[in-house]
């Protein structure tokens, strides 16, 4: 597997770069190859006052590179200027990745926003799953909120071929994952727009993991989707939300989509978002 590293050189990035135990779950889940990007805003110049952009780069992609053959991945480097996440998508299709990896602080006020939007608009756009690494806020020398990347996935279905193709992710996650929790959210307007009783679905669901000896509970809940799921984030603290980036159809695709975007935006932790087929 080929993984797109998006940093913009901050803390927050590092953290989630110099983190062993999550380079090791992305060695167990089959990313052999890792494309260290970095991108230069386009209405950021190197003129501007304190800013020695071509010293941070070079040092800064040296040592994340250095980290990364150590763990064992094969490596390089790509320093782009442009739109953040255009030229993040654009490197990943060119590159026929499988995955594109973030790290972000999430729900920051007004620190580190420049990752905090690239990391909206990426799930609102991206060519490939995407993997929202969370670290810590309000601190100078952050720490990644949950090492063990896939080790508990919280699984948020509404039964759209989409949210099927996020189920297919485990198919590779599974050689990182020991624990599942299934949620399906249904809402007054949802109210017989699935086919089949959701907690027989999910069941079935939870039979496939149990082929691969992956521990599952269901759940059905009803309310909002996004405050539902978030809900259960909380009460089982997965190291992982795994979710469709789009819903049942075309008519509600910006509804549902502003769910994923928000699970992205106010997770608690690590968030892998899947998006429709490319050749959909």
């Amino acid at each position: 597997m080929r993984a797109i590293y998006a940093t913009d050189l901050s803390a927050a990035s590092e953290a989630a770069i110099a983190s062993e135990t999550c380079l090791e779950c992305l060695g167990r889940i089959g990313v052999e190859t890792i494309h260290l990007v970095t991108v230069i805003p386009s209405n950021v110049h190197a003129g501007m006052p304190g800013m020695n952009f071509s010293k941070r780069r070079e040092q800064a992609l040296g040592r994340y590179q250095n980290v990364m053959a150590d763990a064992g991945f094969e490596t390089d480097t790509n320093v782009v200027r442009g739109m953040p996440h255009r030229r993040i998508n654009g490197i990943a299709e060119a590159e026929k990745a499988d995955m594109t990896i973030i790290g972000s602080r999430g729900q920051s006020p007004l620190e580190n926003r420049v990752i905090g939007s690239t990391a909206r608009n990426l799930a609102r756009t991206t060519v490939v799953p995407l993997l929202v690494n969370r670290v810590e806020r309000e601190t100078a020398d952050p720490d990644v909120l949950r090492e063990h990347l896939f080790q508990q996935i919280l699984y948020a279905t509404d039964f759209s071929a989409n949210a099927e193709r996020a189920f297919d992710a485990f198919s590779y996650l599974r050689h990182a994952t020991q624990e599942a929790t299934l949620v399906h959210v249904e809402s007054p307007k949802d109210s017989g727009a699935t086919d089949g009783d959701p907690s027989d679905r999910l069941d079935a669901l939870a039979s496939t993991l149990a082929t691969w000896d992956i521990d599952t509970t269901v759940e059905v809940r009803q309310g909002d989707p996004g405050e539902e799921i978030l809900a259960v984030e909380e009460r089982v603290t997965p190291t992982m939300i795994l979710v469709g980036s789009r819903g049942r159809s075309r008519m509600r695709r910006l509804l549902l989509g502003s769910v994923s975007e928000d699970i992205v935006a106010r997770a608690s932790g690590n968030v892998y978002l899947v998006p429709p087929s490319r050749t959909a």
